[in-house]
């Protein structure tokens, strides 16, 4: 046996086939096996794995064991003269395997082996090569100089940034991603340490092998897609707090006491140095635009009551006592701002019709309650009138604003003009295509470009050849590559080749109902799968949220009553606890039985899709249906209608 392959998988079952695919064709020349761990998954892995890759060794854990643990089961069982640790986020190219083998039979004092990785959007991942972190490499590394000085052999040494990403180098450290090792190697310094439960074990077992005496190599003579971020979110505090933790973990390792405590030093002030950024960050992203909206609001409130006080009253500017401006206004903002907020002002992409709608909304639901307020608190009908007026103008002034300079996060409308090509042969393409357009509500276009170069194709409206100029003249945004038509190698290619253009790229497996890319390295790939995705638009989360508040305050308000009527009314209690602090929602899916179909994920609910029927036992089939049809079809009357049929069951 050549080679022993070992993928560990963990809910990623798209990335995994995706993988798995590329795998298949890489390995056709090669006496090798595969393994797959899965740690416990509950997205349907395994299903697919014994459906479409029944020659797969599969090792399925009953608990997430981490990572190393994991990779150690199946190296334990590989016979192959060399193992590849492979993320299931990755693509391989259909040559990769042969090329690795070669250099490393060609080069008997090396032990590991890494290749060129690049991103979802063809750019180099840094990663690729490594050095090792040494308190002095981790402090250039934490206080950013190895970003601001990369060509720099002094500063530059985390991701060796000064040697050039073309050629084969000797490093330090492996990319855990990608790590080809020799069986014994492996068998002469150990396995992964289980210390290590996800981050870190890489550069731990590179080190190992250094101190062997054997070489680490870049080999950039082969490329694979790593969709960087996708299996875990590098952005998130958890992150930060894991992967910081393992690497105080390899310094009281591998340094000196002395050498240790002073990395452990440097990993504390940047643990919690980048938790508070990342903190910060989210909560600025959060309320930036409502702060500057309630801003503007209160300051043009205030100019207009002292203009309506002096021009149409003829009376001082203080003519409405302090309480107006400090308790009434900021009453009127809330009422707009939750108006604004319950009809998706604050989605992405932002909406002008939106500030109008909203607005209109918060207007109505004022007057309303002036109405019915005491003589001494109605100021002033025509204030609450210019103030819809002003608020309307100036949230309307802010979101063009900032559409004009640029900042992405805060376009207007831009998703709904989405403009597309997919790259294919004529039956693939026109599949893909009609995938598109029945899954992303952003299509505003859709071009067919054809893998056959020179084919005068109908509804074809060029060939691949012509991707540059189709991309400029189309005014293209994202390109989709049918990985039927086209191999691993060339869509890499074209990915890379096509970087420096500001598009994103997906990849459409054969015979799929989903497309795979990664359009940012914070957050998870965009998968489309068809139909299975309206309870996980933003319109729906947010009424689903809200009628699981109006439900909870109603069971509250009325328990004296309603627990009388329960079968356990001390759950009953504490379920609107739950769901009034988003623990739980009042409805979900239902999870007695095994379901088969990935769906979108939602809260827990206290009683879930099956409650709407009168059957005492429901088969898997049937309950999988159901789930389906609620998460297709959600609408509020849903589970309006089965908490209402459920009324006495509301304390499970």
């Amino acid at each position: 046996m050549k080679l022993s392959i070992v993928i560990v998988n963990y809910n990623v079952e798209y990335f995994l086939e995706q993988c798995l695919r590329s795998v298949d064709i890489a390995c056709k020349t090669i006496n090798s096996e595969v393994f797959v761990v899965d740690n416990n998954s509950v997205d349907g892995s395994l299903s697919m794995l014994k459906e479409k890759f029944p020659w797969v060794q599969l090792i399925a854990n009953k608990e997430n064991v981490g990572f190393s643990k994991a990779n150690n089961q199946a190296i334990k069982m590989s016979k192959g003269e060399y193992v590849l640790l492979l993320n299931p986020d990755t693509v391989v190219e259909n040559d990769t395997l042969i090329k690795i083998i070669d250099y490393m039979d060609a080069h008997s004092d090396v032990g590991g082996l890494g290749v060129k990785m690049i991103d979802g959007k063809g750019q180099f991942l840094p990663e690729s090569k490594r050095g090792l972190p040494t308190p002095e490499v981790a402090f250039y590394k934490i206080f950013g100089l190895s970003k601001i000085f990369p060509n720099s052999k002094r500063f530059g040494k985390y991701h060796l940034s000064y040697l050039d990403n073309n050629q084969i180098h000797e490093i330090e450290i492996l990319a855990g991603a990608f790590m080809l090792m020799r069986k014994s190697v492996l068998d002469k310094i150990g396995f992964l340490d289980e210390d290590f439960f996800m981050y870190g074990e890489d550069i731990d077992l590179s080190y190992r092998i250094i101190k062997a005496g054997y070489k680490n190599i870049y080999f950039p003579e082969t490329r694979i897609i790593h969709y960087k971020g996708e299996s875990t979110k590098k952005s998130s505090v958890n992150y930060v707090f894991i992967f910081y933790n393992a690497m105080i973990i390899f310094a009281h390792k591998h340094f000196s006491q002395k050498n240790a405590k002073f990395f452990s030093f440097l990993i504390n002030i940047a643990i919690y140095f980048r938790a508070s950024l990342s903190i910060v960050k989210r909560f600025i992203s959060g309320v930036f635009l409502p702060f500057i909206d309630i801003s503007l609001i209160w300051i043009g409130f205030y100019f207009l009551k002292n203009y309506w006080a002096y021009y149409f009253f003829s009376v001082n500017y203080d003519y409405y006592p302090p309480i107006y401006i400090g308790l009434i206004v900021p009453i009127y903002i809330f009422f707009w701002l939750i108006s604004f907020y319950l009809v998706g002002g604050y989605e992405k992409p932002h909406k002008l019709l939106k500030v109008i709608q909203g607005i209109f909304i918060g207007t109505i639901a004022i007057l309303v309650v002036y109405a019915l307020q005491d003589i001494d608190f109605r100021y002033s009908r025509a204030l609450i009138l210019l103030g819809a007026v002003w608020s309307t103008i100036s949230m309307l002034f802010v979101r063009y604003l900032l559409h004009f300079i640029g900042i992405n996060t805060y376009r207007i409308g831009e998703a709904n003009n989405k403009r597309f090509i997919v790259v294919g042969d004529s039956f693939e393409a026109e599949r893909v295509a009609d995938l598109l357009r029945k899954t992303d509500n952003s299509v505003g276009f859709i071009g067919l470009v054809n893998v056959e170069i020179k084919q005068d194709t109908p509804n074809f409206i060029g060939d691949i050849s012509q991707i540059n100029d189709i991309i400029d003249i189309y005014h293209i945004d994202e390109v989709i590559f049918c990985s039927k038509s086209m191999s691993a190698s060339e869509i890499i290619s074209y990915m890379s080749d096509l970087k420096s253009k500001t598009i994103d790229y997906k990849i459409a497996p054969p015979e799929s109902s989903f497309l795979i890319g990664s359009n940012s390295i914070n957050t998870f790939s965009d998968l489309y799968v068809v139909d299975i995705n309206a309870i996980n638009k933003p319109a729906n989360k947010r009424n689903k949220r809200l009628i699981d508040l109006i439900f909870s305050l109603f069971f509250l308000i009325f328990f004296p009553v309603l627990f009388l009527f329960q079968k356990r009314p001390i759950g009953f209690l504490i379920n609107i606890i739950y769901v009034l602090f988003a623990s739980k929602s009042w409805v979900g899916y239902n999870y007695n039985l095994q379901y088969t179909t990935k769906l979108p994920d939602i809260k827990k609910g206290v009683l879930n899709t099956c409650d709407l029927i009168n059957l005492s036992k429901l088969n898997t089939d049937t309950v999988n249906r159901l789930n389906l049809l609620y998460s297709r079809d959600y609408k509020i009357k849903t589970d309006l209608l089965i908490v209402i049929k459920n009324l006495r069951e509301l304390g499970r």
